[in-house]
């Protein structure tokens, strides 16, 4: 039954992937076909994230409504409903009333499932899981790229995802019982006492507000590489598009390759351990970025950044019942997660203001100001926790 139970995690990791890659990788040709600017991709990206962030901030009352299992069966089953509904849609204000199901279903799974894993099994699942959400997400685009060379239209790649997402809400509800049964073993879970905790609780807990801010910075970070990457190749490198947007991929490939080695390293090094690793990681990115040399240095650099980034977000997560407490570790992993989203929103967009007002060649240092930020803040919380 644990192996089922963790098998079907794994899947719902992956299949949480697949979306989240497909409208950038659509949207050239959805928006020609809508008559809208380019830059309305944006309004889609911006109502999904508010979604993603109101429904993390309500999984711990959902959660102890409706348990963990349920929590997941129902989010995927609304991303599947939103992922057909993109696929029958012609017109673009019809594509953001669905995309209000679409964020809405994404939130709450996020953190449910990442509550229920750092509970329940031990820190390199989180990090393979997180590896396979990588894995979904790199394979979303091929999908997408088929049906477009197919003859299918962008309409036939979310259908496919649709299908794959409803086969896998099919496969939740009849887990139910798994989910049932393996919540016995915790008490957080299943004693029925404890009431769901307001925003304002949850940020008057000691070392919340540090570890919120540290997530937030960890997202940013993640983001703003992944995002300016290929920009900082081409404009700042003098390297061609095409070349330095397969330079931008080497980072999302290094986060999921880090994240497979992650899960191994974690059986000899605790949370803490792995998150310094990264941050050390990331640091010596950055410093390579910043040496005035090729671009194959700074490739190099960017690898270093993406491997440094694949402990982090796992290890933050499965380390907060140990810190917080296995009560209370759902509710702060929901405003986490809020936090992750609120930082991957508005993050990247403002190095885009500094790269237009002044250089795109600062993306070093921008990455190293948060990074600063994110290990003080860290090493903060891992003080007030340990005092506690």
């Amino acid at each position: 039954m644990y192996q089922l139970l963790i098998a079907i995690i794994y899947l719902a990791f992956i299949s949480l992937g697949l979306p989240d890659s497909m409208l950038g990788a659509a949207w050239p040709d959805m928006y020609t076909e809508f008559g809208v600017p380019l830059s309305y991709a944006g309004i889609l990206s911006a109502i999904i994230a508010a979604g993603t962030i109101i429904s993390s901030l309500q999984s711990d009352r959902l959660t102890l409504k409706l348990g963990t299992g349920k929590v997941t069966a129902i989010s995927v089953a609304m991303t599947a409903a939103a992922l057909f509904g993109f696929s029958v849609t012609h017109n673009f204000w019809l594509l953001c009333l669905w995309a209000v199901p679409y964020g809405l279903g994404g939130g709450s799974v996020d953190a449910s499932l990442n509550n229920y894993v750092a509970l329940h099994y031990e820190s390199r699942h989180m990090s393979w899981l997180h590896c396979m959400w990588g894995v979904g997400a790199a394979t979303g685009p091929y999908i997408m790229g088929y049906a477009l060379t197919g003859g299918l239209g962008w309409n036939g790649g979310y259908r496919i995802i649709s299908i794959i997402q409803i086969g896998l809400t099919i496969i939740l509800f009849l887990s139910l019982p798994l989910w049932k049964k393996r919540n016995l073993d915790s008490s957080a879970e299943n004693d029925g006492k404890r009431k769901p905790m307001a925003l304002k609780e949850v940020v008057k807990i000691r070392g919340t507000k540090e570890v919120f801010i540290c997530f937030f910075c960890y997202c940013a970070i993640e983001q703003t590489a992944g995002l300016w990457a290929s920009s900082y190749m081409n404009l700042y490198k003098n390297i061609s598009v095409e070349k330095a947007a397969g330079f931008a991929s080497m980072f999302f490939i290094g986060i999921t390759v880090g994240r497979a080695v992650s899960g191994f390293l974690t059986m000899k090094l605790s949370d803490q351990s792995m998150i310094r690793l990264g941050q050390a990681l990331i640091l010596l990115g950055i410093v390579v970025m910043l040496i005035p040399a090729g671009a194959y240095l700074s490739l190099a650099g960017l690898i270093m950044i993406g491997l440094g980034c694949a402990p982090i977000y796992p290890c933050i997560i499965h380390s907060t019942p140990a810190h917080f407490g296995e009560d209370k570790s759902q509710a702060v992993i929901g405003v986490q997660m809020a936090f992750a989203y609120v930082g991957t929103l508005a993050m990247p967009p403002f190095f885009g203001v500094i790269a237009n007002k002044i250089n795109v060649s600062l993306l070093p240092v921008y990455l190293f100001l948060l990074l600063v930020l994110m290990v003080v803040m860290h090493e903060k919380l891992n003080k007030v926790t340990a005092e506690k």
